[in-house]
């Protein structure tokens, strides 16, 4: 890759050197040509003495190479800079915002290859800027959604308790929407805050070595209200495993996983976690029953606020996928969604220990 930047680098440098040479022969056989016309015609040889003639003749050629070779380069610039000026306009029309904006290279510049790639880098930075722009505007409509959702049911439900004349079940009921509207909004926030901080993150800290098997039992207990208001079945037998990485930023990831885990769950469905290490690496497998994810759609879900559910009718916001994915992505392993069967897993691989550490 390297190497053909470096001769597509090489074979510009050369057209324009070329180009440059051109200008100077052209420019210096017309005042030559000229200068010979003014000896025939008389005009330099009426000087007295021969110093004087030849001083003459390097003025004039001097002149008139300075004229030629002006405007034989305004000329001839316009050919070779005629991409370039096509690049201009195009990077314009995209600072202007008009994302859709694409180069067509015609003949005969189409035949050389670094003005392909060029055209080739400004069409994929396009393309990136416009996916970017797609994202940014489907990010802020679900985001607004997301969060007027629940704050119109708290709303409405506190509308409905401050009017009175409703039964103590009906009370408890519109009590217990606005808790769950309220945790689901807290639940939100903190997704947002930990994405926004994940994602200004390039380096980790306070990286050290524990146990990860007791971590993971700790993010279960955290969420033991969750999975036994579901009455969900678990397995989370495995043995002890230590792993050097950042503890609070795993540990999130963990937690929005198990969630994500028993949200999508059935009533008295399955919840169950694996751990396993090889080569050097600690793969773990959270799974759970329930309905599965279309295979075009496993991607997608760790896109921020992706829903698969397009109603928004599920509990989930999208956001604590993207969180896990940028963690484990710091931490130099990967996430990997599978789902067929009625039963849907995330796949976590790790390092076990960082690439500083002395083996």
């Amino acid at each position: 890759m390297k190497r053909q930047a470096r001769k597509n680098g090489i074979s510009l440098l050369l057209i324009f050197t070329l180009l440059v040479f051109t200008v100077l022969l052209a420019a210096l056989g017309i005042a030559a040509l000229a200068v010979g016309l003014m000896i025939r015609a008389g005009v330099i040889s009426s000087y007295s003495d021969l110093s004087s003639s030849y001083s003459a003749i390097l003025v004039y050629m001097f002149l008139i190479s300075l004229i030629a070779g002006t405007a034989l380069a305004f000329a001839l610039s316009n050919i070779p800079l005629k991409p370039v000026n096509r690049i201009i306009r195009a990077m314009n029309r995209l600072a202007g915002g008009d994302f859709n904006v694409r180069l067509r290279i015609k003949k005969p510049f189409s035949n050389l290859s670094a003005v392909v790639e060029l055209a080739d880098s400004f069409n994929k930075m396009a393309e990136e800027l416009e996916h970017t722009e797609m994202l940014r505007s489907d990010f802020i409509n679900n985001f607004s959604h997301e969060f007027k959702t629940p704050i119109v049911s708290i709303a409405g439900f506190a509308k409905l308790l401050r009017h009175g004349k409703l039964t103590q079940e009906e009370k408890e009921q519109y009590i217990g929407v606005i808790e769950e509207e309220s945790l689901r909004l807290a639940d939100m926030a903190t997704n947002m805050l930990s994405l926004s901080k994940v994602e200004n993150q390039s380096l980790l800290s306070d990286v050290k070595t524990y146990n990860l098997s007791e971590q993971l039992r700790g993010c279960v207990l955290l969420l033991e209200s969750k999975w036994e208001k579901k009455q969900l079945e678990l397995e989370v037998e495995f043995d002890e495993y230590e792993i050097e990485a950042c503890e609070e930023l795993l540990k999130q990831a963990w937690i929005n996983l198990i969630d994500n885990a028993v949200k999508f769950s059935p009533e008295k469905g399955k919840m169950s976690i694996v751990i396993s290490e090889s080569d050097g690496t600690i793969t773990v497998k959270i799974s759970n029953t329930g309905s599965s994810i279309a295979p075009e759609n496993l991607k997608k879900v760790f896109g921020k606020f992706y829903q698969e559910d397009e109603s928004h009718a599920s509990k989930g916001n999208g956001i604590g996928l993207a969180v896990v994915q940028k963690v484990v992505s710091l931490h130099g392993g990967s996430v990997e969604a599978l789902s067929g069967g009625n039963v849907t897993s995330f796949v976590v691989t790790l390092p076990k220990y960082r690439k500083t550490r002395a083996k």
